[in-house]
């Protein structure tokens, strides 16, 4: 591609540009689905394309999300590295107490890292007898 067919733009993150749905919205499903097949930059995926589609594991989601290598996840929230692979790949499902702390770390993941930062510090008890 020749470098005058390319251009270049920066959106200002202070002024996003303004959309008014309100054509598409008055637009007829069929409309809409005609519209979509004529852009030839981003066809609709074809019944085959779809079937083939693979849907992200909910927990590889929520570790994009927080922006987090599988390693930094595994380590920040001490879950072994391996078991976190099987998860993600959909070889194993987390346990009942596994699924609640993903859950948690879902909703509210400074908490977590806190509590396991304030964990790491305490002096180990030792047994008297």
């Amino acid at each position: 591609m020749k470098d005058e067919n390319t251009i270049t733009f920066r959106l200002d993150p202070n002024n996003p540009p303004q959309t008014d749905c309100r054509r598409f919205d008055a637009m007829t499903d069929e409309e809409k689905h005609a519209a979509a097949l004529s852009d030839p930059d981003n066809p609709p995926l074809t019944e085959e394309q779809l079937a083939r589609a693979r849907r992200v594991s909910p927990i590889k989601a929520l570790r994009f999300r927080l922006g987090f290598t599988q390693e930094a996840f595994a380590a920040r929230f001490q879950i072994p590295l391996g078991t976190l692979r099987d998860w993600e790949r959909g070889a194993r499902e987390p346990d009942a107490a596994a699924k609640v702390l993903l859950r948690v770390i879902a909703r509210n993941p400074q908490a977590v890292m806190q509590a396991l930062e304030e964990d790491q510090q305490l002096e180990p008890v030792r047994d008297p007898g």
